[in-house]
């Protein structure tokens, strides 16, 4: 055999040793990337199935959670039923000749409509508070009504008395004689937080010990029912019939007393109101204690600071309350709070609109002293004010002072004389008196009227026309103006800015 041969033979003996061992490797590497595969895969599978299991678990504890508040708190919660004497305008008395002549009756020339007084049932809720019989519920839920009776959990069924009533928070509180009654206790609303979990219980529809579930949206909302608005809003459902119901967190504490859905909706629109337990709370313990509310008074006349009146002050940003005018006499004034300070805090509490200053002020015991920080000639100085017990005449004044698009001045002024003072009513002749404003003007869109008087112009006095003139001449455009104005006896700052 040629020795080529032989080395050929010898060669792809070699090369076969070689392709089969890398063949062999292959499968081999086949096999055990096959077989840590699927343990990845199986371990994928388990971990999955694993966090399934996990998140099974917590919604089961969630559910668990809202079992256990169901059955701590539904036993105090109540329906509130009501009848109520409303007035209708009637009918003609043709009609009660059975109507044969329809809508062209000869009678109705002849008969008026008859007034006539309707019974009306309407249906609520409430809640237990104390064991004595004392139920919180909302003030629309009993308002004139003549009998009311309220039935318990447990199938009793018990007249109420009304202890006393808040229109202006629309809380109520009703007595009734029961035994055995379980009590719902009223939590923090304050320590409430946007997205906890809350419940709320009550009759929507009739339907008794009904129980929906969401969380809180937001907090402090105006919705124009009254000055002391501070509503919580949350998507748990509120239709008609849970007025008066009880919002409770998952510690089983009433935090809001549910009251309204916003708008004409008859059904629940998913947003819903409820009165915060840190404000009915207030009203419960003064109803029970004396059947009234009483309110704090400061006796000042204040508006919003816009961004114009910021400003001119330097505050450096929109906020506070600027008081236009104090009552004489009155705890503002006694406190040594001036015309044209800018309350920025409050009892503790920064103030940063008109809405904000009357729910401090709600909170603060007649007859407190208060601490009140505000700015006065570019200084922050801090006073101390006994706050006073708020009449029924006695109501803060707070305006809104319109802001705009300004140009111009636009204003014709004149020094006041003895007699145009007594024509107007004026206290003195000092201050500029505007006798025409131009339409469109900065003045204009800045709120300025005929007949105002000013006694300040960027806080320089004003006695006669000619300071006016003389400070508004030296302004350039894109100056902030800032008019003191007397109006019908009573103070206004407007403010402005010139093209």
């Amino acid at each position: 055999m040629s020795e080529l041969r032989v080395n050929s033979l010898k060669g792809f003996r070699q090369l076969g040793l070689n392709v089969g061992f890398s063949l062999g490797l292959g499968v081999v590497l086949l096999v055990l990337g096959g077989a840590l595969g699927f343990r990845a895969a199986k371990v994928g599978t388990t971990n999955a199935a694993r966090n399934d299991v996990a998140l099974n678990a917590s919604a089961l504890e969630v559910s668990k959670g809202f079992v256990a508040v169901a059955r701590q708190v539904e036993g105090g919660v109540v329906n509130v039923n009501t009848e109520q004497t409303v007035h209708s305008p009637g009918a003609p008395l043709g009609d009660a000749f059975g109507g044969h002549w329809g809508t062209n009756s000869p009678f109705d020339s002849f008969f008026r409509p008859v007034p006539r007084e309707l019974r009306q049932k309407s249906l609520g809720s409430g809640f237990v508070v104390e064991p004595e019989g004392y139920i919180l519920t909302n003030e629309h839920v009993v308002e004139n009504a003549y009998r009311i009776k309220v039935k318990l959990s447990d199938g009793r069924i018990a007249d109420a008395t009304v202890v006393g009533t808040d229109p202006q928070t629309d809380l109520a509180v009703l007595k009734i004689r029961a035994s055995n009654l379980p009590v719902l206790h009223l939590g923090k609303s304050d320590q409430v937080q946007v997205g906890d979990w809350v419940l709320a219980i009550g009759s929507p529809f009739g339907l008794e010990r009904t129980m929906t579930a969401g969380i809180i949206s937001a907090k402090g909302r105006v919705v124009g029912t009254g000055p002391y608005d501070n509503f919580m809003q949350t998507d748990a459902a509120i239709n008609p019939g849970n007025s008066g119901g009880p919002l409770v967190n998952l510690q089983g504490e009433v935090v809001g007393i549910n009251t309204m859905i916003p708008g004409q909706s008859t059904a629940f629109p998913g947003v819903g109101f409820a009165i915060p337990s840190s404000l009915a709370e207030d009203v419960y313990h003064q109803l029970t204690t004396s059947g009234k509310v009483t309110r704090a008074w400061l006796g000042i006349h204040g508006q919003e600071v816009t961004p114009e009146i910021a400003k001119s002050f330097n505050l450096g940003e929109q906020r506070g309350v600027l008081l236009a005018d104090l009552d004489p006499g009155g705890p503002a004034a006694k406190g040594g709070l001036r015309s044209g300070d800018i309350i920025l805090e409050f009892n503790g509490g920064e103030i940063r609109d008109l809405h904000e200053l009357l729910v401090s002020l709600s909170r603060v015991r007649v007859g407190a002293t208060t601490r009140v920080k505000v700015l006065r000639d570019g200084q922050t100085i801090s006073l101390n004010v006994s706050v006073g017990e708020r009449a029924p005449d006695m109501l803060e004044s707070f305006r809104s002072s319109r802001a705009g698009e300004f140009e111009g001045l636009g204003i014709t002024v004149e020094s006041i004389t003895p007699d145009t003072m007594h024509q107007l009513h004026l206290v003195s002749t000092s201050g500029a008196l505007i006798t025409e404003v131009k339409p469109g003007s900065v003045s204009d869109e800045g709120g300025v009227q005929p007949g105002d008087v000013v006694h300040e112009v960027n806080h320089s006095p004003v006695k006669r026309a000619g300071d006016l003139i003389a400070v508004t001449h030296s302004l350039k455009s894109g100056s902030t103006v800032l008019l003191k104005i007397e109006r019908q006896g009573q103070t206004l700052f407007l403010a402005f800015e010139l093209m």
